[in-house]
């Protein structure tokens, strides 16, 4: 019996030793703050992009597209990572053309938001008219997302920033569209087309399902970079956006760099600078 008992114990401790330590889901509330994987796109494989996301102490990312795998396979990645899949970038070709694929991947890896990322040249209306055609159909696609469980948003660059008679062609995609595409407001993108963020955010206040959190770099610096910086280490006005961004119902705080030469240097400190100030904001 003793013998029995022995081998029992330590066949459970082998178990509990052969489990990755990151194992299990957080012991402890996290801080509405997840990685944008085109950051870490050119850092190994996606088992090591998804550690380095673990490795800075963040619990969630933001996909892009299927990551180039199954949905089985992205999903036990995730999981051994404990990280959750909160929104995916999905191409406008995909969601016009093959929405129920899209859904069911999503719907598969545990996530309910798709993310329109990006426009090509050809997509990119020239005019107001086309903006609020563009919305329109965006609106039409947000049912449809929304009627399976899954919401829509639309995340800018600067083109969609050019003025219209007053009205910039983001804010005529969204009032086209109506109340069930949300934004995903990228705010480098914001700052650089000559527009404030907290301005911005302010025009979406309700329907914000997140920022990218990136910044830019001085100008004249970084350009190996694209001019981009980490979070916290540029321009824009952190001590007023994050006020902001809380007050007009953000509910994610997305890090990004777009060409880092350390990706995991980048996560890292993005990830700490919003954990110190969310945290700060939040115990005034």
């Amino acid at each position: 019996m003793k013998i029995a008992a022995r081998r029992t114990a330590t066949l459970a401790l082998l178990m509990m030793v052969a489990l990755p330590a990151f194992a299990g889901d957080p012991a402890s509330p996290q801080p509405p703050i997840a990685v944008q994987m085109y950051t870490l796109r050119n850092a190994g494989s996606l088992d090591q992009q998804l550690k380095i996301v673990h490795d800075a102490g963040v619990h969630a990312v933001e996909t892009v597209g299927t990551q180039n795998v199954s949905a089985a396979e992205l999903k036990q990645l995730l999981d051994r990572y404990a990280i959750k899949a909160i929104s995916s970038h999905v191409q406008l070709a995909d969601l016009r053309n093959d929405l129920d694929a899209a859904i069911a991947f999503n719907r598969a890896i545990g996530n309910t938001v798709l993310v329109v990322p990006y426009l090509d040249q050809k997509d990119r209306p020239t005019d107001a008219a086309g903006w609020t055609a563009l919305g329109k159909e965006l609106g039409q696609i947000s049912k449809r997302v929304r009627a399976q469980g899954m919401r829509l948003a639309y995340h800018n660059h600067d083109f969609e920033l050019v003025d219209f008679n007053g009205r910039t062609g983001l804010e005529l995609l969204f009032a086209a569209a109506g109340p069930d595409l949300q934004t995903e407001l990228d705010l480098a993108w914001v700052q650089r087309s000559g527009h404030d963020p907290v301005v911005m955010l302010g025009k979406f206040k309700g329907r914000l399902f997140a920022v990218h959190a990136k910044d830019n770099a001085p100008k004249g610096q970084a350009e190996d970079e694209g001019g981009f910086a980490a979070v916290g280490q540029g321009v824009l006005d952190w001590n007023a956006i994050l006020p902001a961004a809380a007050a007009d119902g953000v509910q994610w705080y997305i890090v990004e760099h777009d060409q880092p030469h350390d990706p995991a240097n980048a996560i890292q400190a993005g990830a700490d600078y919003l954990r110190a100030h969310l945290t700060a904001r939040a115990q005034r």
